[in-house]
């Protein structure tokens, strides 16, 4: 079975600090880009971090972009989000998505994803 589970949310003082980790299991985690979605109440889910499978790479969204670092532990299938100077702003569920397309077979994707994690911050 594929289980993807987040944990670290809560709550935080405007310009605080949270790490958000997510655990994988029941697939080969170092072939999959894996992701942070984020979706407030009333808005649409935004991708707010991305790392590459090998973890050389990153992007983020650019109300993040300086304030959040995604990075990646493949020998514990594990990524990380850590979220420094907090805003109000930045309150929403916080979701771990795992996501592969195999080279050369368009039609084929596997995607998976957490439960979430609430994250909320006080101002």
């Amino acid at each position: 079975q594929v289980h993807v589970v987040e944990s670290g949310g809560g709550l935080v003082q405007s310009g605080g600090s949270l790490r958000l980790s997510c655990t994988a299991s029941g697939f080969t985690f170092s072939r999959y880009v894996m992701n942070w979605y984020r979706q407030a109440p009333g808005k649409e889910r935004e991708l707010a971090a991305t790392i590459t499978s090998s973890g050389t790479s990153t992007n983020y969204a650019d109300s993040v972009k300086g304030r959040f670092t995604i990075s990646r532990d493949n020998a514990n299938n594990t990524v990380y989000l850590q979220m420094n100077k907090l805003k109000p702003e930045d309150t929403a569920v916080y979701y771990c998505n795992a996501r592969h397309r195999p080279p050369g077979v368009p039609s084929k994707m596997f995607d998976y994803w957490g439960q979430g994690t609430q994250v909320t911050v006080s101002s």
